[in-house]
């Protein structure tokens, strides 16, 4: 909340608005300047429930649309297009809106698989802990994980983490046949070391190798990334659904989570959701595309101006 504070409000598509709880949420993240709101969905429903709560939406741009397939097609055409910079989930289910966004002709498609990543704030904790796959993606296979590796850490440089330390979860630091998961883990690890060069990337470890440096200390396992995490990776969905509602229902965490890999963040936000997880939700995704908008510049200007001295393209 406090770096999305100083952005400029993020405009974003909020994909069949027309409910109570939708709206609710959408004017607390615009009435503290986070989103610029664009509303998708069937305009009287959307001003019932913007009458409701006494909101006046005069200013805002609604868009007509006359079911949730309708309004998910026309929003995610709307963000490939350049018109919004993110999209929220509103009154929708979540698989027509993920269709909408995949199809190509939307434009939204980067080349990089999509992955959710929730940013827990735990109230123990100075800085989040991601948590990626809890929601989108149900059992992801090696290429897909690598996805998900890298998509965790530009979220993770987003929240002023320079060098990401990411964890890749299983029930043992061994690599074992036993253990599936572990073999899984050891050949992301390996697969890491080559190819990224920003992060530190390690596996398989147990969840209180991964997070408590006592544990590591006592296991001798030396690695940077072992006790230190910024970023756990789960093996599967299960695992990871169950880590962060953990930290939600019995750590008093606060759940921000945004689906990354697209051309623009998208919000999946759950009914179930507080208002503060919506809140957080919806400053992370201004933080992260704020952040990713930045990367494209400094990629465009390193590229315009080969000769410029390192350091100058780093400032740039």
């Amino acid at each position: 909340m406090d770096a999305a504070a100083g952005l400029p409000p993020l405009r974003t598509a909020i994909v069949n608005a027309g409910t109570r709880l939708v709206m609710e949420s959408v004017q607390l993240a615009s009435d503290v300047g986070i989103l610029e709101p664009v509303l998708f969905g069937r305009r009287d429903d959307i001003e019932a429930a913007a009458g409701d709560l006494n909101w006046d939406i005069s200013d805002l741009e609604i868009v007509d649309a006359g079911d949730e397939s309708v309004a998910a097609t026309q929003a995610a055409f709307a963000a490939g297009s350049g018109g919004v910079s993110a999209l929220m989930k509103g009154h929708v289910h979540t698989n027509t809106l993920m269709r909408a966004i995949l199809d190509k002709k939307a434009g939204l498609r980067t080349g990089r698989r999509l992955a959710h990543i929730f940013a827990m704030f735990l109230p123990a904790r100075q800085q989040p802990l991601l948590i990626s796959d809890a929601a989108l993606n149900v059992a992801p296979d090696e290429e897909t994980h690598q996805a998900i590796i890298l998509n965790c850490i530009d979220v993770a440089r987003a929240l002023g983490i320079s060098r990401p330390k990411v964890a890749l979860l299983s029930a043992t630091e061994e690599a074992t046949e036993a253990v599936p998961s572990s073999m899984h883990a050891a050949r992301l690890s390996d697969w890491a070391a080559g190819e990224i060069h920003h992060a530190d990337v390690f596996g398989p470890l147990a969840f209180d190798l991964a997070v408590s440096p006592d544990s590591a200390r006592i296991k001798g396992i030396t690695n940077p990334v072992a006790g230190h995490a910024d970023v756990i990776v789960v093996p599967e969905i299960t695992a990871g659904n169950a880590l962060f509602k953990a930290m939600v229902h019995f750590m008093d965490a606060c759940a921000a989570g945004i689906v990354t890999g697209a051309k623009v963040p998208v919000l999946l936000t759950s009914r179930a959701d507080p208002p503060a997880a919506r809140m957080a939700s919806a400053a992370l995704a201004a933080v992260y595309q704020h952040h990713m908008a930045d990367v494209a510049a400094g990629e465009a200007t390193s590229e315009l101006n080969p000769a410029e001295p390192a350091s100058q393209r780093a400032e740039t």
